[in-house]
């Protein structure tokens, strides 16, 4: 059973094609990177598979159900978050504490495996020592951050990332990359990662996509290992 499974996938901008014919599946367990040149839809075909985009032609499934049976959950970072105002109110710590509530449960009491969760979240993303900041006081990308570090403390089935780690250095990067490892062997998620890094990504991630134009052509997917 695969998480996402695209099928033809074509998808213009007004008359122009820009995605010609894509295919590609994503399978719980499986670490899965997008790549590309710059210019190559990358970001266009995310937004097509999540129905942000409506696909000129074309098939797009997305799961009902995870591998236990339970509704399926995602979790979806843009490469551009939503901007914080230096008025918002929470600390980073609420912020990415809220991604451990149910769904219209804001009251429920957080367990010391939801506080260990959340530590751990910000951790990955290197931001807790700045656990007791004011979310509007930081810089663009920090929010990115602490917005990563929300949806892993959300514990979704299905990550969906669009360059999470622009503006991390190495160390933070392998740690990160670590982490997505760790999610998808040890824990069944589903990782789909936009990257331009694949060389710093090899020893952890256990497919590429790669969209390639060939010469009078719009961009396609070309599936390969690791």
């Amino acid at each position: 059973m695969s998480y996402i499974t695209v099928e033809d996938l074509s998808f213009y901008y007004d008359n122009e094609p820009v995605l010609q014919n894509v295919s590609y599946f994503v399978d719980p367990g499986e670490f899965v990177i997008l790549t590309g040149e710059n210019g190559a839809a990358k970001s266009t075909l995310i937004k097509a598979t999540l129905g942000l985009l409506k696909p000129t032609s074309g098939k797009v499934t997305i799961a009902k159900k995870n591998a236990a049976g339970k509704k399926l959950s995602i979790g979806y970072i843009p490469q551009q978050v939503a901007s914080f105002n230096a008025g918002f109110p929470s600390t980073v710590l609420e912020l990415v504490s809220s991604g451990r509530y149910p769904q219209g449960k804001w009251f429920k009491k957080l367990t010391p495996r939801d506080h260990a969760h959340v530590k751990k979240a910000l951790e990955a993303v290197d931001m807790w020592g700045m656990r007791h900041r004011r979310v509007g006081e930081l810089s663009g990308g920090q929010k990115q951050r602490i917005s990563i570090a929300r949806i892993f403390a959300k514990d979704p089935d299905l990550f969906i990332l669009d360059e999470p780690t622009t503006g991390m250095d190495e160390g933070s990067r392998n740690n990160f990359y670590e982490l997505l490892q760790h999610s998808a062997h040890a824990h069944n998620k589903s990782i789909l990662m936009i990257t331009h890094d694949h060389d710093d990504t090899k020893k952890y991630i256990d497919r590429q996509i790669r969209l390639i134009r060939k010469e009078n052509s719009q961009w396609r997917c070309f599936h390969m290992s690791s």
